[in-house]
This record gives structure tokens, sequence and C-alpha cells, in this order.
């Protein structure tokens, strides 16, 4: 799949949305209260986001000191710094996408499927992931000679 007419359909279509929606919300609701409404979620957003990031970092370190891989952590590290920009882009779309971010077994759920997708990680039973083992194996046998 070719990725570079999927984003450049994405930087046409978002601020056609978010114009579509501060339009349709200001007729209904106000100008003065759609701002407000935009400076609100942003707060809010940053907030939530500031609290998850802590937490995902606290989860990362900890994995990394029992000697795991955190790929699943820091995915959902990442997908955090994409909502929090979301989140400070003006808008009811960017931000709706930015909160559905920041619901952690959403994220869990995006970081696995991105992973199982990828073939870093298989599944081995709900909840659980191993990372997957190379395909190829060399077999032979080794002898060890001190001379």
């Amino acid at each position: 799949m070719r990725i570079m007419p999927i984003i450049l359909a994405l930087f046409i279509a978002t601020p056609l949305i978010e114009i579509y929606l501060f339009i349709e919300i200001g007729s209904v609701i106000g100008a003065f209260k759609t701002i407000l409404l935009i400076v609100v979620t942003a707060v809010i957003g940053v907030a939530l986001l500031r609290h998850q990031g802590l937490s995902t970092m606290q989860k990362v370190q900890s994995q990394m000191q029992r000697g795991e891989l955190p790929a699943v952590g820091m995915l959902e590290g990442f997908m955090l710094f994409f909502a929090g920009a979301l989140l400070l882009t003006p808008g009811f779309f960017t931000d709706g996408i930015g909160f559905i971010l920041l619901v952690p077994p959403i994220r869990r759920a995006l970081a696995l499927w991105f992973l199982e997708r990828s073939g870093t990680i298989v599944k081995v039973h709900p909840g659980h992931a191993e990372r997957k083992k190379p395909e190829k194996y060399i077999e032979g046998e080794f002898d060890k000679h001190d001379d």
C-alpha cells in the first residue's frame, strides 16, 4: 500500500472537516462558545495527556528494568505524543481523535494491532504478547576444542 496518497488525502480532508465542524457547531452554540469549547478541550486534553504520559513512561521503565522489551509501551508513548499534537491543534475532529488515543484500552489495542500486523509480535492468547521468533533456523553441531 502506498502511504503518500493517504497522507496527502489526510492533509486535504482534515482542514475541510474542521472548517465544516466549526461552521456547524458555531451556528448552533455561537462563535464565542465554539472558541471557548476548543480552548477547554485543549486544556483538558493536555492535563489528561500529562497524567497518562507519566504513567506510560513509568510502565516502560519498569519493563526495561525487568529485562523485557517495552515495544507496546513505547508505541503507546508515541501515540500519546501524537494525541498531544492533535489536542493542541484547534478543531473538533482532531480533538476527537486525540481523546480517542487517550483511552488506554483503545490505545493498547491499536499498539498491539500495529505490532502484530508489522510482524514484531505474535499473539499467544488474549492480553499477552510474545516476540516473534525467526523463521529460518540453521541446524548443526558445535564442538569446542581446547588447544
